[in-house]
């Protein structure tokens, strides 16, 4: 693979062999190839015997074999033009990181502006496009990261697609490493351009733990679980998940709908609703600041030192181990600070120069202050909380590691931390074992902002989370949330897995199930 400004990233022989494959129209058909890079898929299209080709490409570096192809924007095409079959790799470009001409081309594209904004990416217009070159039945055979499918700067390309056809067949790869230095989870999509609609679709859900299809494994999809899933709907984020699944979800939401919600207008409590979220302190260099023998240091050193759980020390409820960090709060000039903190200074000194050269935010800071304590007053707070890794890896595992926190515990950047709102009546450990069930772990599995296998947990998809809280009118569920938090406060103690078992038992009481 290689990138360039254009946002190429090309497609590997055998997915574009297996992509051509799917093209079910005749071989005398009108097909186009909008952005053909080295010509991969040509190749394969010609080996196949269509003949009536006709591609783009905006790098005339690349150059080509074929007399058909044309070295112009895709985008610059009329919308008269008309294809069966359209296949390809459209590029992949941020807004932000568009080239200067290309932006100016969208500003004067017609759809673009009908559909799109400058939230929006480049992929984006390719896929619309796209469709409107095809002539009614006509396939639309793409491959591009599945992120577009459920943010929200896509929704009208999703309405747009629903308007306009329906999907056929979808190919989920995940994490499967389709292009060199990529992490992200690819989709291959089969749609066709009609007036009709269908109710379902067919994907195909790529279950190798590790490295690439074969032929005969593409060819036979052995290399697939196949499901059939309810076909996507407008005005709604798109899941990659059978209607048991969904209607699992579904059940799970209802139960957080906030009672002055309509039928028009429906609305979830959630986490960010009754917690406070923060992002971790940041060192700029933790190496240096980490400390493991203390038992050397002065009063003043040992002062200035705090306890942190970094992502590595978390378990679902409750920590393994703590990290010693170094933290000079207050502002102290280098001739007091190497006569209060001598252990210090030699602690320091073989990180000195990866120190001097840390990210600073424009700011002129002593090497042994962190670069930015964000979120301090936050932590700072004597209360327990709840810590999360800022990124989690799912592929091969059905839990997440919400962990309790006791009061004077700090994260660093590679953690989150929740708090409990002054006014929220639900107990840390309620939150907490709520956190760790099952029915969030799915729900932000197929909700959350899930880039390849990892999911995020950044302040926006933590507070985004749909929340249960509890009816403190009716005896049973306040008897539920009661014990939900003895059975987490003993667990925390003793780590006996029946306590996890019961909060299981009663998470389902509390939804009915």
């Amino acid at each position: 693979m290689a990138k360039n400004r254009y946002g190429q990233y090309f497609t590997i022989s055998l997915i574009a062999d297996f992509m051509v494959k799917l093209i079910s129209h005749p071989k005398n058909s009108r097909v186009l190839e909008p952005s053909c890079g080295k010509g991969v898929f040509l190749n394969h299209l010609v080996e196949r015997g269509f003949s009536n080709i006709t591609a783009y490409e905006i790098d005339k570096s690349l150059g080509s074999n074929y007399d058909f192809v044309k070295f112009e924007s895709f985008l610059s095409v009329p919308l008269a033009e008309k294809y069966d079959v359209i296949i390809g790799n459209p590029p992949y470009i941020r807004w932000k990181n568009i080239e200067p001409e290309l932006k100016e081309e969208l500003e004067k594209n017609v759809l673009w502006n009908k559909y799109f904004n400058s939230l929006c990416d480049y992929l984006f217009i390719f896929i619309l496009k796209s469709v409107e070159h095809l002539t009614e039945g006509g396939e639309l055979i793409f491959i591009c990261t599945e992120y577009w499918m459920n943010t929200t700067h896509s929704a009208s390309l999703r309405n747009y697609m629903c308007q306009n056809g329906y999907f056929v067949e979808m190919y989920h790869f995940k994490e499967t490493p389709l292009f060199e230095k990529v992490t992200a989870s690819f989709v291959v999509f089969k749609y066709i351009k009609s007036k009709e609609k269908k109710k379902s679709i067919q994907l195909y859900r790529y279950h190798k733990k590790r490295g690439l299809p074969t032929d005969k494994e593409l060819a036979d999809r052995s290399c697939f679980d196949t499901v059939s899933i309810p076909h996507f709907k407008e005005n709604s984020r798109w899941i990659l998940a059978t209607e048991e699944v969904q209607n699992e979800l579904n059940h799970f939401e209802s139960a957080c709908i906030k009672p002055s919600t309509t039928f028009f207008d429906i609305e979830l409590y959630r986490i960010g609703d009754f917690c406070d979220i923060g992002n971790g302190m940041v060192s700029g260099l933790d190496a240096a600041f980490q400390i493991k023998d203390t038992s050397h240091l002065n009063k003043d050193e040992e002062k200035s030192l705090i306890t942190v759980m970094k992502a590595k020390d978390l378990c679902a409820y409750k920590n393994k181990s703590t990290t010693k960090y170094i933290f000079i709060q207050e502002e102290i000039s280098k001739e007091d600070f190497e006569e209060k903190c001598p252990h210090f200074v030699e602690h320091f000194k073989p990180n000195l120069e990866k120190l001097a050269h840390r990210y600073s935010y424009n700011r002129n800071i002593p090497y042994w202050e962190f670069v930015f304590p964000r979120n301090q007053k936050l932590f700072e707070r004597k209360e327990a909380k709840i810590f999360i890794p800022c990124k989690e890896r799912i592929s091969n595992k059905n839990h997440f590691r919400f962990c309790y926190a006791p009061e004077g515990f700090y994260p660093t950047q590679d953690v989150t931390a929740i708090f409990k709102k002054s006014d929220t009546k639900e107990s840390i450990e309620y939150i907490l074992a709520y956190l760790n069930n099952a029915r969030v772990f799915d729900w932000l599995s197929l909700n959350g902002i899930v880039k390849g296998a990892i999911v995020e947990f950044s302040e926006a998809p933590i507070a985004s989370i749909p929340f249960k809280p509890i009816n403190w009118n009716s005896e049973e569920e306040v008897r539920l949330h009661n014990s939900i938090t003895k059975e987490v406060g003993k667990y925390i103690k003793d780590g006996s897995e029946d306590r996890i078992v019961n909060i299981n038992k009663y998470f389902k009481q509390l939804f009915h199930e």
